[in-house]
C-alpha cells in the first residue's frame, strides 16, 4: 500500500539497461587483465622449475670424475650447485612477497648455505642478482668443457629473463583510475538497482523478495570485482614458498645421481672427451677458419 504524502522510491529500468553493457565490460577488462598477470607470473615459476631440472640434469649428465681430486668432490661440487640454485629461487620468492617473510628467509638461508654466502646475499640491495652470480661461479668451479659450461649459463639467462618479467608484473600493476572507476560505477549500480526493480517485485510478498535478489545480484557481481583484485597481484596467491620447496628437494636428490649407478653402461670416451685436448684442438681449428681468417669472413659476409 502506498503511503499518502510520500513519493514512492523508483526508477526506470532502462539506465541500467543501457548501462549494464558497459558494466559487464569494464569486470570483463578488469578479470581479463588480471588473470593474464596471473598467468604470466605462474609461467615464469614453471619455467623456473624446468630450468632448474635441465641445468641439473646436464650438470650431472656432464660432470667429469675424471679431473676430480678428492673422493667426494663430485657429490661437493654438486651440492653446492643445488644450493645455489636454490638459493636464487628463494631469493626471487623474497623479492617478490610482502615483507612479512623476511624472518624466514633468513632463517633459510643460515639453515642451508655457508654463513658467509648467506650474509653476502642479504647485504645485497638485489638479492636475486647476488644469488645468480654465485650460481654462476658454481658452474664455473664443476669440471667440464667450457662449451658445456655455456649450455649451463643459458638457463640462467632464463632465470634473468623470468625474474624481470616477475619484477615488471609487480612494480606496473593496472592503472588505480581505472580500478577506482570500476568501482564507483559498480557501488551506484548496485545501490540504485532496487530501486529500478520495485515494481518488477510487487507480487511477490509485497516486495519483500527484493531483498535477497538484491543481495544476490550484488555479491556475484562484487565477487568478480574481488577476483579481478585478488589476480592482479599474483604472488600474493601463487604457491612461491611450495614451488622452492620442490625445487630443493629435487635437485637435492639428483646431486646424489652418477651415471651408470643403475647399472646402465657409460660411454666413458665420449663422457670424457670433452676434456681432452682433441676437443679443444677441434675448437681452436674451428674459430681459426671461421671466424679469425679474413678470407672465410669475407666470404660469409
Amino acid at each position: 500500500s502506498k503511503i499518502p504524502f510520500l513519493p514512492q522510491m523508483k526508477l526506470p529500468m532502462a539506465p541500467f539497461t543501457l548501462s549494464s553493457a558497459s558494466l559487464g565490460l569494464l569486470l570483463v577488462f578488469r578479470t581479463n587483465t588480471g588473470y593474464s598477470r596471473w598467468d604470466e607470473a605462474r609461467k615464469n615459476w614453471g619455467m623456473n622449475i624446468n630450468r632448474t631440472r635441465d641445468m641439473f640434469r646436464m650438470a650431472i649428465a656432464w660432470y667429469d670424475d675424471s679431473k676430480t681430486t678428492k673422493p667426494n668432490q663430485r657429490r661437493e661440487d654438486l651440492t653446492k650447485l643445488a644450493l645455489c640454485t636454490w638459493a636464487f629461487v628463494r631469493c626471487m620468492k623474497r623479492h617478490l612477497s610482502p615483507d612479512d617473510d623476511e624472518h624466514d628467509f633468513q632463517k633459510e638461508l643460515f639453515d642451508k648455505l655457508p654463513d658467509t654466502q648467506a650474509e653476502a646475499i642479504l647485504k645485497s640491495d638485489h638479492r636475486p642478482n647476488r644469488a645468480l652470480f654465485d650460481l654462476s661461479v658454481a658452474i664455473e668451479n664443476l669440471p667440464m668443457h667450457f662449451l658445456r659450461k655455456g649450455q649451463l649459463h643459458m638457463a640462467l639467462t632464463k632465470f634473468e629473463d623470468n625474474l624481470g618479467s616477475s619484477e615488471r608484473l609487480l612494480s606496473s600493476p593496472v592503472p588505480l583510475f581505472y580500478s577506482r572507476h570500476t568501482a564507483r560505477f559498480l557501488l551506484f549500480w548496485t545501490t540504485l538497482l532496487p530501486m529500478a526493480l520495485y515494481d518488477q517485485f510487487a507480487g511477490c510478498w509485497n516486495h519483500f523478495v527484493l531483498i535477497p535478489a538484491s543481495f544476490f545480484l550484488s555479491t556475484f557481481l562484487y565477487g568478480i570485482e574481488e577476483l579481478a583484485n585478488q589476480l592482479e597481484e599474483p604472488f600474493t596467491i601463487l604457491p612461491q614458498q611450495a614451488f622452492c620447496d620442490k625445487i630443493f628437494v629435487w635437485i637435492m636428490e639428483m646431486a646424489a645421481w652418477k651415471p651408470g649407478d643403475n647399472g646402465m653402461k657409460v660411454n666413458l670416451q665420449n663422457h670424457h672427451s670433452a676434456m681432452n685436448g682433441s676437443e679443444h684442438e677441434g675448437v681452436d681449428a674451428f674459430l681459426q677458419e671461421d671466424y679469425i681468417d679474413g678470407s672465410s669472413t669475407s666470404s660469409m659476409l
